[in-house]
């Protein structure tokens, strides 16, 4: 491990670059996009940090990274509702605002890196949950995020630390 900060360069149709490794990995359905709105389906271009990973004690080890960690609860929630306060935010469960439940039937949210978009401070409207998670089989598209296979995303995770960063690029 070393001190130097990784970036984790994000480049369309879907690949993540580690220095001279190359994942594939999936994006929105919208592709890589230059103003990302909520809803849109559209993967933010941008340079983000790399803020803390939550996992899934009851399914997956805690992560080897240098990052700081949370362990999820079945009470863990994101708000994507823009019209609250805690817009862009873990939330506990119950809340009467939209929501994503973060503790999930199934596995794409078992390891979640959250970065730093729209989230100094969040502004409504802008998006929410955009995060690095585990892919569905097949890759199959996300609501906006990154995601990688497990195996690849703990790869990823056990290179980072304090200032690695996530950098979507614009698509070409």
């Amino acid at each position: 491990m070393t001190d130097t900060p990784v970036i984790l360069d994000v480049f369309a149709p879907g690949f993540l670059h580690l220095g001279s490794e190359k994942f594939r990995c999936a994006l929105g359905p919208a592709g890589i996009v230059a103003k990302k709105t909520e809803g849109d389906g559209g993967t933010p271009v941008g340079t983000f940090s790399l803020r803390r990973v939550m996992y899934r004690a009851d399914r997956v080890a805690p992560p080897d990274t240098r990052l700081p960690i949370r362990e999820l609860t079945d009470r863990d929630g994101w708000c994507d509702d823009p019209d609250q306060p805690e817009y862009n935010q873990l939330i506990s469960l119950p809340h009467d605002a939209r929501h994503e439940q973060l503790w999930r039937t199934d596995h794409v949210y078992d390891v979640i890196v959250e970065i730093g978009y729209n989230d100094a401070p969040p502004v409504a409207g802008k998006g929410s949950a955009v995060f690095m998670h585990v892919a569905r089989e097949g890759y199959r598209p996300t609501e906006g995020c990154v995601a990688l296979y497990l195996d690849d995303l703990l790869r990823v995770l056990g290179a980072c630390g304090p200032g690695s960063v996530l950098r979507v690029n614009p698509a070409q």
